[in-house]
């Protein structure tokens, strides 16, 4: 039955929206706060260092609640920032009311993906994993794209309003079409805290934190790098982020069947976009059709990323499934805090067009974990498809 990974994908696009939104607002949230764009790009970088530091340890905490009830209560506070947000506040309380979802962010996609899979069978988790995670590539084809449209025709805050009406409508199916689901078997803190210990798992990690953190370095700044980079107004960056979401609704997909069959390589296919598309974003020039095929191909091995993290750690913990989940959430997000920090620096010290190159060292550091991996799989051996 996929109806449970349809709910909980949508819920997914409110969060999605939330976190990411401001992504193509980021410059008119700088000049309305006369702040510099890294300063700015801290609204996205902060959210995601509270989801690294908070993540596994709330995800423990609510393990034994109901899950209807922890994801009703997660995109209630999605809801709540997306209204003080709308209202432009001063910077330091517009950061305040970021912050606050963000601790329930990981604990709303592990509960959605852990109710996704409960009433499937095992051959289909994967599949039923990708329909969840492609909340992450709708919301970037329809409500992050809209919402920066509205934002380049009217203001900023237009953009906030639309992430509070994507959260009630979530709110609403959720409580009306996902029944009650208490947890009739808690797992204790120690059985889910012994992958700790597993070395394959910390490589995996590492990964994780790698690759994330080699796409974000750029697509943090996805609107200012095509702006100053490409010369591309709000309205053609917003034709872009729809482009790269629609491509990567089907590279989902795509993904959840390859993980299928096999994790390891579908993982790294997807990820050596970190290596090819900084290398033909530099080859495109200003060449409009050269630069829409370039997004085109970025958002199908980006949008991706976040699935192929989660099933690749979890591949090494399979017994510890909603943990792993958020500890692979946690260190997604601590990787999107480290490459939109340091891309945040690249800008301001060299230029916005270096951020590609940033990628690309991520993303080597990320295929030496892959390599490592399987390096330690050959002396302790472990299932991963």
């Amino acid at each position: 039955m996929k109806k449970y990974a349809y709910i909980g994908c949508l819920g997914f696009i409110a969060v999605i929206t939330t976190e990411f939104g401001v992504i193509g607002i980021l410059p008119e949230i700088a000049e309305h706060y006369n702040l510099s764009i890294d300063k700015a790009g801290m609204l996205l970088s902060a959210f995601a260092l509270v989801i690294a530091l908070t993540g596994p340890f709330m995800t423990l905490l609510t393990s034994g609640f109901d899950r209807k009830k922890i994801m009703l209560t997660s995109l209630i506070a999605f809801l709540f920032t997306g209204i003080i947000s709308s209202f432009s506040p001063p910077f330091w309380l517009l950061m305040l009311v970021r912050i606050l979802p963000a601790f329930l962010q990981p604990v709303y996609i592990a509960t959605a993906l852990s109710v996704a899979i409960s009433v499937g069978n095992k051959k289909q988790e994967n599949e039923l994993m990708s329909i969840v995670f492609s909340g992450v590539a709708i919301a970037m084809v329809s409500t992050v794209p809209f919402a920066t449209w509205l934002a380049s025709i009217f203001s900023w805050q237009y953009s906030f309003m639309i992430q509070s009406l994507v959260s009630i409508i979530a709110l609403l199916i959720i409580y009306f079409f996902l029944p009650k689901m208490p947890v009739t078997e808690k797992k204790s803190y120690s059985s889910q805290l012994k992958i700790l210990t597993q070395p394959i798992f910390i490589i995996s990690t590492a990964m994780n934190f790698f690759m994330i953190a080699a796409w974000f370095s750029t697509y943090s700044y996805f609107a200012e790098y095509l702006n100053k980079a490409k010369g591309m107004d709000g309205t053609m960056v917003s034709y872009m982020l729809f482009i790269f979401g629609v491509i990567g609704v089907i590279a989902n997909r795509v993904s959840g069947k390859m993980l299928n069959k096999n994790v390891a390589n579908t993982t790294a296919l997807f990820l050596s976009g970190t290596i090819i598309i900084p290398i033909l974003l530099y080859f495109s020039g200003s060449n409009t059709i050269a630069i829409i095929l370039v997004v085109a191909l970025w958002g199908f091995l980006y949008s991706p990323s976040f699935l192929n993290a989660s099933t690749y750690m979890i591949s090494s913990a399979p017994d510890s499934l909603e943990f792993a989940n958020s500890l692979a959430t946690s260190f997604g997000n601590l990787g999107v805090t480290l490459g939109t920090t340091v891309g945040g620096w690249i800008i301001i010290s060299k230029g916005v067009q270096y951020t590609p190159w940033l990628t690309m060292v991520f993303g080597t550091l990320a295929f030496l974990m892959i390599l490592l991996r399987k390096y330690l799989e050959r002396n302790s051996p472990i299932d991963v498809n």
